[in-house]
């Protein structure tokens, strides 16, 4: 008990988590603070680039593995399964419509990459190693969330055709994450060598101003969403990460990952998607309503991941080996 109060609270404390504090506050307050759009997106550009380049490195160190084969089909698995037990939850408790109740259920069978990279940062201060082809398994979590969405929703004009498909599987965010991942495996060490400077040492600030973004953001979200968000949808957002933290556990033993290689299993799985899933569900089911889903995975589901719940996720780990 003691070992996770005192990761909460080194979580709590980090840079990252008091930026992100700080853009919450801020706009809560109604101040003007704002990162320019075209900035905020280099950083997301800047993060996606030098998590997937550390992952192709460290799967290169390593060799492939047919380890990895499985973790990646396990996260397959969990990003479809997860939407329908969301989905169903949704339909049980709250007065959402069906449209509604899809799109927020595949924000949380997808994944949030700052969310694995608070994750790994995380581990990192405590000084445990993981499995690097951990990044191709949130890259592969990315899409099956949002084709389970559209089944879910079930309008028949909004079916999954070839257009949708290919908007959801070039989606920029996964083009970068697993271009950089293949580009790290084939430079390797030599590869990291050289542009360390740009990808190793900037990475931790870089990462503070993009977090400082995500408090402004889903400030914004809760300020005009608020009267969305109803008591059984907000406990949604907070008990929802804690079901997929658990099914990440049960597929981390099943594939027989390393302590790190778990606790960033569990953190896939409990965290929810505002980047990735939102601008394919704009295109893909354009009735459902942002104000709802993008304030509780930003507003409610990512504040909790950064402050309790990978403290959580990483004691749920080394408990389990």
């Amino acid at each position: 008990m003691g070992s996770a109060l005192d990761l909460a609270a080194g979580n709590l404390l980090s840079p990252m988590v008091l930026f992100f504090v700080l853009g919450l506050a801020a706009t809560l307050a109604r101040s003007d603070l704002s990162v320019p759009e075209a900035i905020a997106k280099g950083l997301s550009l800047y993060l996606m680039l030098a998590i997937g380049f550390k992952g192709g490195v460290g799967v290169a160190e390593h060799g492939l593995e047919l380890k990895l084969g499985f973790a990646i089909l396990a996260g397959i698995v969990l990003s479809a399964l997860i939407p329908l037990v969301a989905f169903r939850l949704l339909v049980l408790t709250s007065t959402l419509p069906r449209v509604d109740a899809a799109a927020v259920a595949a924000h949380y069978g997808s994944i949030s990459i700052v969310t694995f990279l608070a994750a790994t940062q995380a581990l990192s201060r405590s000084g445990i190693g993981y499995e690097g082809y951990m990044v191709a398994v949130a890259a592969a979590m990315e899409t099956p969330a949002i084709m389970a969405a559209l089944w879910l929703a079930r309008t028949g004009e909004k079916r999954m055709d070839g257009s949708t498909l290919r908007e959801v599987l070039l989606n920029g965010s996964i083009v970068l994450l697993v271009g950089s991942f293949i580009i790290g495996i084939i430079t390797g060490a030599d590869g990291m060598k050289a542009i360390a400077p740009f990808i190793v040492e900037p990475f931790k600030g870089i990462l503070c101003l993009f977090l400082l973004d995500m408090g402004v953001i889903a400030g914004r979200g809760m300020r005009e969403g608020r009267k969305h968000l109803t008591v059984p949808v907000v406990l949604f957002g907070l008990y929802m990460p804690l079901i997929g933290a658990a099914l990440g556990a049960v597929a981390s033993q099943l594939v027989g990952l390393s302590i790190g290689g778990s606790a960033l299993m569990i953190t896939l799985a409990a965290s929810a998607s505002y980047i990735a899933v939102p601008a394919a569900l704009r295109l893909a089911l354009p009735e459902a309503r942002p104000a709802i889903y993008l304030p509780l995975s930003l507003g409610v589901t990512f504040p909790f991941n950064l402050t309790i719940g990978i403290p959580l996720y990483l004691t749920i780990a080394s408990k389990l080996h």
